[in-house]
């Protein structure tokens, strides 16, 4: 099982703390470092320094660091329009040396729409306007020499598509979420990556039987679908370190075991198994304290070589 780190910088980050992560992960040999793309704290955290915008983020981190991948889970439809959207990820593709993965979804936290002037269709609406994007971005990644489309939502009229990204065909590009039907049907249509995020176990694996059905019912091959889950994480060396990890970020003890992987290296790794055994060849780990790069070390030395 592959891991990467996830982090929620809208809890209060600062870039050289999500830098000094990023090396960190990249130092101890994980897949990726991604980051959330959300403008608004959430929970009862301060959120201090405030936001910082994924892309700028990850354009920073294409040039701080040399091996690890990096992307967002997820990017919201409702931040950017398409095209634009398409040329900044194709150039921190570049920037990255092939590196980049999008992670692209509908968006679902109002408040932060509200708080920074950004429109907040309804829920049908956001699903339309993220099939067209899903639809223009890897329109334009192709290499046709011009690309056209012509929505209810985005038009785009004769387009060089330019740049096109390192990566070949385009980066990868992930789906996720637990509903029953567009999600899936959208990551048939589309993911290179599904990602379950959050759900236990058994539910994740019926999200990811889900998507093996979409893909088969749209003629592609579902064993072509890479699957993916975001769990939470809190390890220790034993219980006073675990439970010390848990305090740090809010959490309690036996609420992280229930929803999470938390524990001593041996239960994470077991925890991490059950994801595995439900399809998941990729875990995200949910990273909160940023400050605590023990804990990333910890995972890397004394949980990884558990995972078979």
């Amino acid at each position: 099982m592959k891991l990467r780190i996830f982090t929620e910088p809208q809890q209060g980050a600062s870039y050289d703390q999500l830098l000094a992560v990023a090396r960190c992960a990249e130092e101890e040999g994980y897949d990726a470092f991604f980051r959330s793309d959300h403008y608004l704290k959430m929970s009862d955290v301060d959120g201090l320094p405030g936001p910082t915008d994924a892309w700028i983020t990850l354009a920073g981190l294409a040039r701080d660091t040399r091996t690890i991948r990096l992307g967002t889970l997820v990017t919201s439809a409702t931040f950017r329009l398409p095209g634009p959207l398409a040329v900044a990820v194709a150039q921190v593709d570049a920037m990255s040396g092939g590196r980049v993965e999008l992670g692209l979804g509908a968006g679902w936290f109002a408040d932060e729409h509200r708080a920074y002037g950004i429109p907040f269709p309804p829920t049908g609406e956001r699903f339309e306007r993220l099939e067209e994007q899903l639809t223009v971005i890897t329109g334009l990644w192709g290499d046709d020499p011009t690309f056209s489309f012509e929505g209810r939502h985005y038009q785009v009229a004769d387009s060089p598509g330019l740049p096109k990204p390192w990566q070949k065909p385009h980066p990868p590009v992930i789906v996720g979420g637990a509903g029953a039907r567009r999600t899936p049907r959208l990551a048939a249509r589309f993911a290179d990556e599904f990602n379950s995020p959050f759900l236990a176990p058994a539910g994740a694996a019926a999200q990811f039987e889900r998507v093996r059905q979409a893909c088969a019912d749209a003629g592609r091959d579902p064993a072509s679908m890479r699957f993916s889950s975001a769990v939470v994480v809190c390890c220790g060396s034993d219980d006073a370190e675990v439970a010390r990890r848990a305090a740090a970020i809010g959490r309690e003890v036996d609420e992280l075991e229930t929803n999470g992987a938390c524990g001593t290296p041996d239960r994470v790794a077991q925890r991490l198994g059950e994801w595995a055994a439900a399809g998941a060849s990729t875990a995200y780990l949910q990273v909160l304290d940023l400050s605590d790069l023990d804990h990333i070390r910890l995972i890397a030395r004394e949980v990884v070589p558990l995972l078979s």
